[in-house]
């Protein structure tokens, strides 16, 4: 008879067949998922510029009729080449950005923008499309450079954030005049193109030396993905709090 204090020596249960096949296919989703979505979706979108450029080439000039002339192929036979459209569309993108640079090119926008800004409901979608494409693509001091601990919503809880610009005009002027202040995006999980604009003194915030890429990576899994430099079980991070004295 076994009491509850004697100690369990039988061998753990080998898991069975099931299970082993259960888990190597969790593990092989793992592994393909992420690769398979990558790909769909490069796939998706060289195809989207393909449709929007191709039909604006040439017929002779399409790579699938070239293919087939080439090899001597029958008409019919379908031949589903991808890229030249994104190829276009690059260099199309490239001429317009450096004739944009130009003195002619600067006067031709602003004389374009200055007859969106006089229509009614056109200003409006062209300004919101504008300000979401300088945000996304411009390379400015505007973008986030570091990521950054805030305690946030009370002493004590830990929030990510991003430190964006520092305080200027009348912000810097009504706030805390002790201390240079800072503004800080904090983002929302797991969408981090929502969240908070926050001011804080420059003393309560704590910057981090993870990129702000593995910071948004944090953000949008929930915690669940850290930088490949964190610390290993059983030791902690070093976070001291800042003081307010």
């Amino acid at each position: 008879m076994n009491t509850p204090f004697d100690l369990d020596t039988s061998e753990p249960r080998r898991p069975g067949l099931v299970a082993r096949l259960r888990a190597s296919f969790l593990t092989g989703l793992v592994v393909i998922a992420p690769v398979g979505l990558t790909i769909w979706l490069i796939w998706s979108v060289v195809g989207w510029i393909d449709g929007f450029v191709l039909p604006l080439v040439p017929q002779s000039y399409h790579p699938d009729r070239m293919l087939q002339d080439f090899l001597g192929l029958d008409p019919s036979v379908q031949i589903n080449v991808r890229g030249l459209g994104v190829v276009i569309f690059l260099m199309f993108t490239i001429i317009v950005g450096w004739m944009a640079k130009g003195i002619i090119g600067r006067s031709l926008i602003r004389f374009a923008e200055s007859l969106v800004e006089r229509t009614p409901v056109v200003r409006t979608i062209y300004s919101g499309i504008k300000q979401i494409s300088e945000t996304i693509f411009a390379q400015s001091e505007r973008s986030f450079e570091t990521a950054c601990l805030i305690e946030y919503p009370r002493r004590g809880i830990w929030a990510l954030g991003f430190i964006s610009t520092t305080a200027k005009g009348e912000v810097a002027e009504k706030s805390d005049a002790s201390d240079e202040m800072v503004s800080v995006f904090l983002p929302t999980t797991p969408n981090p193109t929502s969240g908070f604009l926050l001011f804080f003194p420059k003393k309560d915030v704590i910057e981090l030396d993870m990129s702000v890429e593995d910071a948004a990576k944090l953000v949008i899994s929930a915690g669940l993905v850290y930088p490949s430099d964190r610390p290993e079980p059983g030791e902690t991070l070093d976070i001291t709090p800042v003081s307010r004295d």
